[in-house]
């Protein structure tokens, strides 16, 4: 049996990784420290342009919700990769956050985060399977909808 790469898993999806993004205040893309690699939190920036604005529960629909939270994760995937070089050296996608911006009474957050956990599953496989905070607040930086952040075991 072929064994494939997260790289040849995210080919196999139609997915090619974007540039990183460059920090726009006073922190860092990633940080390591021994094994361990925090990456963090990425917006749903798809050709420099925000997939959804607002607010989940308001005007952005859960399903819009999930798009945004997979192209946080395509991003946070995009900050690894220039961090470590080969996607190949993560031995574990460890935490994911998800931070939701949303109305009060929503309550689908972990609905909405599935869209980034299920691109970790999908690329990395069984060591893909993370431990996860979603969490809703009532706003996020540029308005955007959805925010996620990583901690990856590398190798």
């Amino acid at each position: 049996m072929t064994q494939t790469t997260p790289t040849d898993r995210l080919a196999a999806l139609g997915i090619t990784l974007p540039t990183a993004a460059v920090p726009v205040a006073n922190y860092v893309a990633a940080v390591q420290t021994g094994s361990t690699l925090v990456v963090s939190g990425q917006l749903p920036l798809v050709d420099g342009k925000l997939l959804a604005t607002g607010k989940l529960g308001g005007a952005v629909s859960t399903e819009r919700g999930v798009e945004a939270a997979r192209a946080c994760m395509i991003n946070v995937l995009a900050q690894l990769q220039a961090a470590i070089g080969d996607l190949s050296r993560v031995r574990r996608v460890v935490r994911l956050g998800g931070f939701i911006a949303c109305t009060p009474d929503f309550t689908t957050h972990a609905a909405v985060m599935n869209g980034a956990s299920d691109l970790a599953v999908a690329v990395f496989g069984d060591a893909g399977k993370h431990a996860r905070s979603t969490i809703g607040v009532p706003s996020l930086p540029l308005d955007a909808a959805v925010e996620v952040e990583g901690l990856f075991e590398i190798g």
